[in-house]
């Protein structure tokens, strides 16, 4: 196999020149001994846009379950037997209790996500009122992540003091069929197409692991770059018992690191956060994850749990990066401070890798 300059791939993404699918798919196939080489391209292409900053989100399920989607990723999914909890809209005293908890971690944004296709009028004014009542106490940004959207829905969202408005296309549109039937790969791209027009950020990524091919990861990320998505949450399937995938189990933490070093030669200006199965696949290897990509989610997930917000901290501490505050500066000062050392926690599958 010829080696690639991978120097030479990050001059390309620096320029703003888009990858050539041959390129792309050397980045993928790669042999393991130029792994490093790979992260040392794609960390100049990061600390371009971020420095050595990383970016904390903090996730809260605000409904659990209860959906008529049948999404086969899914643990919330109508066609799920995931054993989980389940439960319509938080009260607003405990979503402030999670704002609460989100700002103790030094997060910066606080991701408010609801199970459902799309919210109903009276979830949809819980989350508003919620939203108000978080800004009105903390200096948190929120992102929303509510299922299919119009633009009206948007706008008020947005008047209520939500910055970001989060909905992944999960796959590409050749692969989508596969993995729902219930919506469209278009019906995804017309929310995050109302996000865009109602002058918001957007926020979209996708699931990598569910048996879609190398130009399915390809088309994925291409995708969000015509749609000139500003955050990019890349999750990696935990096969969760119950669901229609639990058998999946495709990743290495290397293979997980190639698809993190391709989306930021592919988006080189884009955050780009490890989110759900940060733990689960690479494992041992999290912290060179943050060499292409800029942010993490701390804490738990939706329905499954991470590390503790310590030993994210930690990890982060002795690679040399430094947190970002929500106003995009680095943190100064201790970064544990006030972080408790333990909180309660999500349950955590038990999921065969």
């Amino acid at each position: 196999m010829t080696t690639v300059n991978w120097q030479s791939l990050a001059d390309k993404s620096l320029a703003g020149l888009v990858l050539s699918r041959d390129e792309a798919l050397a980045v993928l196939t790669a042999p393991d001994d130029q792994l490093l080489d790979q992260l040392a391209a794609a960390y100049r292409v990061r600390r371009a846009t971020w420095g050595n900053r990383v970016r904390l989100h903090f996730l809260l399920n605000a409904q659990s379950g209860l959906c008529p989607e049948d999404c086969n990723y899914c643990s919330q999914s109508k066609i799920s037997a995931a054993e989980i909890e389940k439960y319509p809209m938080l009260a607003q005293e405990k979503i402030l209790e999670a704002a609460d908890r989100a700002a103790a971690l030094k997060a910066g944004t606080l991701c408010m996500v609801i199970s459902g296709r799309t919210p109903g009028d009276t979830v949809f004014g819980k989350v508003l009122d919620a939203v108000k009542a978080v800004r009105a106490k903390h200096d948190l940004k929120i992102c929303a992540c509510l299922g299919l959207l119009n633009e009206e829905q948007v706008l008020r969202l947005k008047e209520a003091g939500v910055e970001t408005v989060n909905h992944n296309l999960n796959t590409s549109a050749n692969y989508t069929p596969e993995i729902v039937s219930t919506h469209t790969f278009e019906d995804r791209v017309n929310t995050v197409e109302a996000v865009k027009a109602a002058g918001m950020k957007t926020c979209s990524g996708g699931i990598l692991g569910m048996g879609e091919s190398d130009d399915d990861v390809i088309d994925l990320a291409l995708s969000l770059r015509d749609l000139d998505v500003k955050s990019v949450p890349v999750n990696f399937l935990i096969p969760v018992p119950g669901t229609s995938f639990e058998g999946r189990n495709e990743l290495d933490p290397r293979r997980c690191l190639r698809i993190l070093v391709l989306y930021r030669l592919l988006l080189p200006t884009q955050e780009i956060r490890i989110s759900g199965g940060r733990e689960v696949h690479l494992r041992s290897m999290q912290v060179m994850g943050l060499y292409p990509a800029n942010s993490i989610f701390v804490g738990d997930y939706l329905t499954t749990q991470g590390q503790t917000a310590r030993d994210d901290l930690r990890m982060i501490e002795d690679a040399g990066f430094v947190l970002e505050t929500p106003d995009g500066e680095p943190l100064e000062g201790d970064p544990f401070a006030g972080v408790p050392e333990s909180y309660p926690r999500a349950p955590l599958p038990l999921v065969e890798v």
